[in-house]
């Protein structure tokens, strides 16, 4: 019996080893639409058939460090769709930002401006996947634990904090997500993140979803794991569903670069108005 166990782990283990293998392949070598802006910016984008056994469609921006940009987080101001946050300020690049409730506007994450809290983050949103936080000081941003005690005991006055979750991604090693939702963690959703890269690299990226045929969404562990493969060391999930949205300054469809699922088309013109943004300014 111990070597019947023993002989299915190891073909489980097998399997599983070869289709992330074959995953991995499949986004090295994907035909990536590769675009650099003159603002220094790179958006990349790629239909993939095949991985994790789907379709997936992805758009990232990346900001190198050399290009000296700086990133913001913008919101409190009803919700509008992630263009129009953008636009207003000035914006050469966007993503959308976390939880928010659809009805009043407001986040239903920790939200803090300098000496002000804007907002909290409720129970639920604890209970369910909230687990870390972007720090933006100067424009420059980083991922960070989040939890209710370290949300009471904060104190720092500078810059700008805005809660988020799960963190998907810790100097490189998956994160831990036994405390989140199941349904949320495994479910395939359209989905918004925010990683780094060592080399200061801070990237956006969308995945599309509810597409069949087009785009088919990912989990949590699928997103984390593309992530991984595309040299990501911190990252973190924000928003997704109907809200995950990418924009960039100039380009087509009123900067729109991913598929939107507001208007349950598989088009640009499906954005979701939001409480929130992060944008490169």
């Amino acid at each position: 019996m111990k070597r019947l166990i023993f002989s299915l782990l190891l073909s489980l283990w097998v399997i599983t080893a070869s289709a992330s293998e074959q995953d991995s392949l499949l986004i090295v070598k994907a035909d990536w639409r590769v675009t650099t802006t003159a603002d220094g910016l790179t958006h990349k984008q790629a239909q993939i058939k095949g991985l994790f056994n789907s379709v997936q469609s992805i758009n990232l921006i990346e900001i190198p460090r050399a290009s000296k940009r700086k990133i913001g987080i913008a919101g409190n101001e009803g919700m509008k769709r992630t263009s129009q946050q953008a636009t207003e300020k000035g914006a050469v690049a966007a993503i959308n930002g976390t939880y928010y409730n659809m009805k009043e506007g407001n986040s239903v994450c920790f939200y803090k401006i300098g000496d002000t809290v804007i907002d909290t983050t409720t129970d639920g949103e604890f209970k369910s996947r909230v687990n870390g936080a972007i720090r933006e000081k100067r424009g420059k941003i980083e991922i960070i634990e989040w939890s209710k005690p370290i949300e009471q005991s904060y104190k720092k006055s500078k810059g700008t904090v805005l809660a988020s979750g799960p963190i998907m991604l810790d100097n490189g090693k998956r994160s831990d997500w036994s405390a989140c939702s199941k349904s949320f963690i495994e479910t395939r959703h359209p989905r918004s993140a925010i990683y780094t890269k060592d080399d200061g690299t801070v990237v956006f990226i969308t995945v599309d979803g509810r597409s069949a045929g087009n785009a088919d969404g990912m989990s949590i562990p699928e997103l984390a794991y593309l992530v991984k493969i595309l040299g990501g060391d911190d990252a973190i999930n924000l928003d997704g569903g109907g809200s995950t949205t990418l924009w960039l300054k100039g380009a087509p469809n009123n900067g729109v670069l991913n598929y939107p699922t507001d208007n349950k088309l598989f088009d640009h013109a499906g954005e979701r108005s939001v409480s929130n943004i992060f944008y490169v300014k």
